[in-house]
């Protein structure tokens, strides 16, 4: 069955489809998004139910529907897994995000040049400077009311205006941090958040309930594509929706440039969707499981594959995560605003961004820190398993139990740690697509084959480190290591990365790929690096960047 031809078809409708998909309407481009999921509205996120959101199929399907197939380091065998999907619904990822939005830094554009290559590396540097990328943060940064204080952070990337607004209101704790930081030297600073601190663009500002990560937030405050973009670009009357469409293939005409898409609908009824331009963006994995299962005469190996990079290269974060308890009858007594209700901390450190010789640590990242998420089930569960002398098999009971959910709930205060560190392209960390095992739609799954560099392991160990001395002066009863040096799976970069050379990316430097001249990839499979700092911020700028070039194209009739 086909359809009216558009102009641009965006598959994906998250921080890079989205965000396209209203430049481009706003520029007049007649743009259809086809989203795999639905298309929730405001009300939908009014409830904070946890066991719904975060334990069901409300944001990621399911592994028995959806499963992915992952092989970690040592592992001989891939297992199913429900591991790295990012929301599957209109806004994507940036819906349930915790909008933490930083910029990368010079050093992150040129890994290659600066470091070389150790052993198993495939990195590779950006076909563009820091400084040709940085309007494109200073833009994104205003469109959705971006906030945090400029020139804080003495180590930050050079920026050529402020933040649009000032930074959410932070819990009274940042007194006894920063006062704990400075005492060793550091420079603690407002972590600038796409959460709106005052109204903006017709949006309210933060209620502050504290339900940002992995929750939908219900005024709009949260600057998602689904609450910033998506209304902007309907609204144009060039932009049309189609939720509850599951792209299964791209495919091309005779002279080997994208046709469209086809798709299934909600019932499973196959369609095809024309356009004279082609946008995948269905996240890193997805897009390169797209492509690779878009098979075709002309590209037996999978659409725009060529050079065998699709699906290489595949980089996450690395990351750690620490943890401390301050209780209201140890140290935090002397901390003011004990009973704050304020859910933000909202203080990240930057000091170790850059390799210090001393440490042997070749390349740092982000130290993010904050207040204790409020997942009550998850925290509870934590505490009756972790707790003193319990174990999975064997948790806690009675009143030992009961004694540790009071002390959680009622004495504790608890500080995290998130540690955002470099997490380099190599050999050993790709995806393709598994030849048995298919999803509930009939298709190839994708399999994911990670491994770290030992480099990048031991950089996310020292800054995890690092975090936990900082706790400890601020006189923590208790501190906790989680996972040190493992992947942040739903920061997701490099199966298509661009570049200037057609045998070592997938993608020029507008993100168009080298074999089909109207097929493009806007999500973070484009970035050859990943950087120190949660990447949304840069994959929402990239897009803008890119629309910029379809539309220019458009007006030259390239396209």
């Amino acid at each position: 069955m086909s359809t009216t031809e558009f102009d641009v078809c965006v598959v994906g409708s998250g921080a890079g489809g989205g965000t396209l998909a209203w430049a481009l309407a706003e520029a007049g481009v007649n743009v259809v998004v086809l989203e795999k999921g639905p298309y929730y509205t405001l009300k939908d996120f009014a409830y904070h139910d946890e066991i719904k959101i975060q334990k069901r199929s409300f944001f990621t399907p399911l592994e028995a529907d959806e499963p992915r197939m992952l092989r970690q380091a040592g592992e001989e065998e891939y297992k199913r897994t429900r591991t790295a999907w990012l929301a599957n619904c209109v806004g994507g990822g940036t819906v349930h995000m915790s909008g933490y939005f930083l910029r990368l830094h010079e050093i992150d554009f040129e890994m290659r040049t600066r470091y070389g290559r150790e052993p198993l590396s495939t990195v590779e540097d950006w076909p563009l400077s820091y400084a040709e990328f940085a309007p494109w943060y200073d833009r994104m940064e205003y469109l959705l009311g971006v906030g945090g204080t400029a020139g804080q952070n003495p180590f930050d990337a050079p920026r050529s205006v402020p933040y649009p607004l000032p930074p959410i209101a932070e819990h009274p704790f940042t007194a006894p941090f920063d006062k704990a930081a400075k005492k060793m030297g550091l420079h603690p600073f407002s972590t600038p958040r796409a959460i709106l601190s005052q109204p903006y663009g017709g949006r309210p500002p933060c209620m502050y309930c504290g339900y940002c990560g992995n929750f939908g937030c219900e005024i709009g405050a949260k600057s998602s594509v689904l609450s910033a973009f998506i209304p902007r670009a309907e609204a144009t009357g060039k932009c049309t929706i189609k939720p509850k469409s599951m792209v299964t293939e791209v495919f091309v005409d005779a002279d080997g440039k994208a046709g469209g898409v086809r798709y299934l609908d909600e019932q499973g009824n196959l369609h095809e969707q024309r356009a004279k331009v082609v946008v995948v963006s269905a996240t890193a994995l997805e897009s390169a499981r797209l492509l690779l299962n878009s098979k075709s005469a002309l590209f037996p190996d999978g659409l725009a594959n060529s050079s065998g990079q699709v699906g290489k290269n595949l980089i996450f974060s690395t990351f750690a995560s620490i943890e401390a308890d301050f209780s209201r009858t140890g140290r935090a007594k002397d901390f003011p605003g004990y009973d704050s209700h304020l859910p933000f901390l909202g203080r990240s450190l930057q000091d170790y961004y850059l390799p210090k010789k001393e440490t042997g640590v070749p390349k740092g990242g982000t130290l993010l820190f904050d207040l204790g998420p409020k997942a009550p089930i998850t925290r509870l569960t934590e505490v009756a398993i972790k707790a003193a002398g319990a174990t999975e098999t064997k948790p806690l009971w009675g009143k030992p139990l009961k004694d540790n959910l009071r002390k959680y709930l009622r004495d504790v205060r608890k500080l995290e740690c998130e540690v955002f560190g470099e997490f380099s392209a190599s050999s050993a960390c790709y995806l393709d697509v598994d030849p048995e095992v298919k999803d509930k739609f009939g298709l190839p799954v994708a399999r994911l084959n990670v491994g770290l560099l030992e480099s990048n392991v031991k950089g996310a160990r020292f800054l995890a480190d690092r975090a936990a001395d900082l706790f400890r002066e601020m006189k923590a009863e208790e501190v906790r290591f989680g996972i040190m040096g493992g992947a942040s799976w739903v920061l997701q970069h490099g199966t298509c990365r661009f570049g200037k050379d057609p045998s070592t990316s997938v993608l020029d430097p507008n993100c168009r790929a080298h074999d089909v001249k109207n097929l493009y990839v806007v999500d973070g499979s484009f970035m050859p690096t990943s950087g120190g700092v949660p990447t949304t911020l840069t994959i929402m700028s990239n897009a803008l960047r890119v629309a910029h070039h379809i539309r220019d194209a458009f007006a030259k009739k390239e396209h």
